[in-house]
């Protein structure tokens, strides 16, 4: 039986080519889009699951604030990792991780720099799963200037992975013993670095500091340990040991520091939280947030409603033209399990067969979507686990449904009243129909207004007055790498034509630098009359060579030697200190230690310069203070020549005649910035190709409905055209109704567009207002497409010959 039904789904489908493969390449395009959205959030949600104490792991952070100023830190003070596993027997082991920036390595005869390096506990390996293959994962990393390396790492610089015991040398040729070789960190980790250095090493890690943070701490609590109670215990630790030192260095206990409106307190997050619910300052690599989860997995399902209405639609209306052939069956026999079953099989035959082309597809647009969206996706045997059961669930549900209207509303008919002609046909004979068009269209509506919305805050973000010029700026990091050389370097590369002028420091408004420190409006250290700002040290060329602009007072100057304890304050800053004329006025800095009038350094302001973006657009510029001090951490170089690649020439080789031995590393400032809205980029780049597929999609079906209408009313048309009707008339009449749907889906979708894109911006700090020409453009584009898409149809059914049509009546 089940044989004969799929022969005679077969038929029938081969009958009906058009609508056929219209059906199958709509829903296997809407599966295959499916597909690997679902591969991509399965991805983001997978970030640090590799870990197998996963669960019972968690990162302290940090929050601070300090009169009006308050901050949020993904790093700890440096003995509270010791600490916690001292003084709380449910604290199984805890570890510190310390981003080591960029160190150059030497291989033979060169030296490569190396971005990815932290100093690490020695208990890293007992915390997280990040398996040994060489060496002992409990001793590893006690010794100091002893280093871990991944696999990749250790066939890049030895041709093996045997390599324990092996020296390699880091920086100025200082020798570290590689006591490990580890696999390489997953991709879904937070932190990804192929060197692990061991943290004592570094000799500020056996600081007893508890009023500076550096350190990202973890913590692996104990079987059926609630965090909470961890949590709660925080105050009474850090009044235990922070207390004395506040005391000391601030004159004011941590009561009274509280009762001052200001606070300290610590937090605990699950490592599974981090990549998705953390973008805090301090975070060991770029996160990103469940906002583009729930975008994308939104569009997913989008995508899959649209093509699971066009494959309804399609079927539905193509029923009609059968209950003619249902009416004969119910005559000769058969019943009505038979038809139910018939109609199902059709189905679900469809959807199979769309399936298997779907997961064809997703395998050839994989490494594209991948190339798109910055991933590394995979279809592999642990994938297909779950990949084919759901697949094939979603074609028996599809299929189902799709089938469900003839299976059941068709064979229920009486055949004498099907034979009679008397079931009702055409478009307007089924709101269900129209109710699904209005449906996919204004999901399509909805997509489109979303894409716009996109672009334009992707735009205004790229085009925004910053403060600064970014262009033109090549920038040399680490110069420090020079030693003493980096000034001479500055001073010859300002000689070459072609270059307008240099900065050198690390604190870049591009950067990763970031210092903060607390100055006071009086040498009392009243916490009521402090600013808590990024503090950046920088040269009298900064604000020329950033081409910032001065709203009061000047820049420093090599001419004027107070400019030593001069500091330019953004506007930001004079604003939160209510300095509308600061100049000349003086601010306090502690130097640490105890509290004392000797240890206040006294700073006059010299100039206030226009406010500059140096953190992401999604947030206020917050305040900055510069003081005149050496940093060699870069060279900024301001060029204005067309033989760009001369003049690197010429740069490198300055470099290298005082460095012969460290490769130079460069790179262009607005390229930093773009890369730091890379992930906003690829959002828009998503949305705009998934948006064009859901229309696709969308316009598949009306195609299909509209050759359907034009088919039902053949002999109409055939009636019209003899009694004179023109083709334009006759293809308005056609189109009018689809058009009509497409006009309630624009005033569906429009308002649900404009709020929802509203609370999307919301996100920024600075952003676009959503204009009213944004919804009309995509009323518009609605429109024109709709009636694109049915025009064709219908001015094939105006032009064809009514003799045709007429001949048999």
């Amino acid at each position: 039986m089940i044989k004969n039904y799929i022969k005679t789904a077969f038929r029938g489908l081969q009958k009906n080519k058009g609508f056929t493969a219209i059906n199958i390449l709509g829903l296997a395009l809407g599966l295959a889009t499916c597909l690997l959205i679902i591969l991509y959030v399965i991805d983001e949600l997978s970030y640090d699951r590799y870990n197998t104490q996963a669960s019972r792991i968690f990162r302290v952070n940090e929050d601070l604030k300090l009169g009006d100023n308050s901050v949020q830190y993904a790093v700890c003070m440096p003995p509270l990792a010791k600490t916690l596993k001292a003084e709380y027997p449910y604290v199984e082991n805890a570890v510190r991780l310390k981003n080591a920036g960029s160190w150059h390595v030497k291989k033979g005869n060169s030296t490569i720099l190396e971005n990815r390096l932290a100093y690490a506990d020695p208990s890293l390996f007992a915390i997280f799963t990040l398996p040994m293959i060489n060496g002992s994962p409990s001793s590893a990393l006690t010794e100091p200037n002893s280093v871990v390396i991944t696999e990749t790492t250790a066939k890049k610089y030895f041709n093996s992975i045997n390599v324990v015991g092996q020296t390699l040398l880091l920086n100025d040729n200082t020798p570290f013993k590689v006591t490990g070789v580890i696999r390489d960190v997953p991709k879904q980790s937070h932190f990804n670095f192929d060197f692990f250095i061991s943290m004592s090493t570094w000799p500020d890690s056996r600081s007893n500091e508890w009023l500076r943070s550096d350190y990202n701490t973890y913590v692996l609590l104990k079987d059926r340990t609630d965090a909470k109670k961890l949590e709660a215990s925080f105050p009474a630790l850090l009044k235990k040991f922070s207390g004395a030192q506040m005391q000391a260095q601030v004159n004011m206990s941590i009561e009274a520091f509280e009762k001052s409106g200001s606070f300290f307190k610590m937090n605990l997050i699950p490592l599974t939280d981090i990549h998705l619910k953390s973008n805090l300052s301090g975070e060991l690599s770029p996160n990103s947030t469940t906002q583009y989860i729930y975008i994308f997995s939104a569009i997913a399902i989008f995508i899959l409603l649209i093509a699971c209405v066009n494959f309804m639609n399609l079927s539905t209306a193509r029923s009609s033209n059968r209950a003619r052939e249902v009416g004969v069956r119910k005559v000769l026999g058969s019943d009505r399990k038979q038809l139910i079953a018939q109609f199902l099989t059709e189905s679900v035959l469809v959807t199979f067969v769309a399936t298997l082309l779907a997961f064809v597809a997703a395998l050839f647009l994989l490494p594209v979507f991948n190339q798109l969206s910055g991933k590394e996706l995979l279809i592999n045997g642990q994938s297909l686990v779950w990949i084919v059961p759901s697949l094939l669930l979603i074609s028996l549900i599809v299929g189902g449904i799709a089938g469900s209207y003839p299976a059941f509303y068709l064979s229920a008919f009486q055949p004498v009243e099907v034979l009679k002609g008397k079931l009702a046909t055409g478009f307007k004979g089924s709101g269900l129909r129209s109710f699904l068009v209005v449906f996919q269209f204004s999901i399509s509506i909805f997509l489109i207004i979303g894409t716009l919305v996109i672009y334009n805050q992707l735009n205004y973000i790229q085009t925004k007055n910053l403060g600064y010029n970014r262009n033109q700026v090549l920038i040399v990091q680490n110069v420090f790498e020079l030693n003493r050389q980096a000034k001479t370097f500055k001073q010859e590369v300002k000689e070459i034509p072609g270059v307008i002028n240099a900065t050198m420091t690390g604190f870049l408004p591009t950067s990763n630098w970031k210092n903060t420190s607390i100055y006071y409006k009086d040498a009392t250290l009243d916490q009521k009359k402090s600013l808590f700002p990024q503090s950046w040290e920088i040269d009298e060329d900064y604000v020329k060579t950033l081409d910032m602009k001065m709203v009061a007072g000047r820049s420093f100057s090599k001419d004027m030697p107070t400019d030593s304890n001069g500091i330019i304050l953004n506007e930001s800053a004079a604003k939160f200190l209510g300095l509308n004329d600061g100049i000349n006025k003086t601010l306090y800095r502690s130097q640490g230690g105890k509290h004392s009038l000797d240890n206040v350094k006294q700073y006059h302001i010299v100039g206030i310069v226009k406010d500059f973006n140096f953190n992401s657009l999604r947030e206020s510029v917050s305040p900055v203070v510069m003081t005149l001090a050496e940093n060699t951490g870069a060279l900024s170089i301001r060029v204005d020549t067309k033989n760009l690649p001369a003049l690197l020439s010429q740069i490198k080789d300055r470099w290298k005649e005082l460095s012969p031995n460290v490769q130079i590393n460069y790179s262009f400032m607005d390229q930093e910035f773009d890369a730091s809205y890379r992930m906003e980029r690829r959002t828009g780049q998503i949305f705009i190709v998934f948006t064009s597929l859901a229309i696709i999609i969308a316009c598949l079906g009306l195609f299909g409905l509209a050759a359907y209408a034009a088919e039902q009313r053949t002999k109409e048309i055939g009636i019209r055209k003899v009694l004179g009707a023109s083709v334009s008339a006759i293809a308005g009449m056609l189109s009018k109704d689809f058009i009509k749907l497409v006009f309630i889906s624009i005033v569906i979708a429009s308002p649900i567009a404009w709020y929802l894109m509203n609370k999307w911006l919301q996100e920024f700090a600075y952003r676009i207002n959503i204009q009213w020409w944004v919804l009309v453009l995509a009323g518009v584009a609605a429109l024109h497409i709709a009636v694109v898409t049915v025009s064709f149809q219908s001015i094939k059914a105006a032009i064809a010959n009514p003799v045709e049509s007429l001949k048999n009546e």
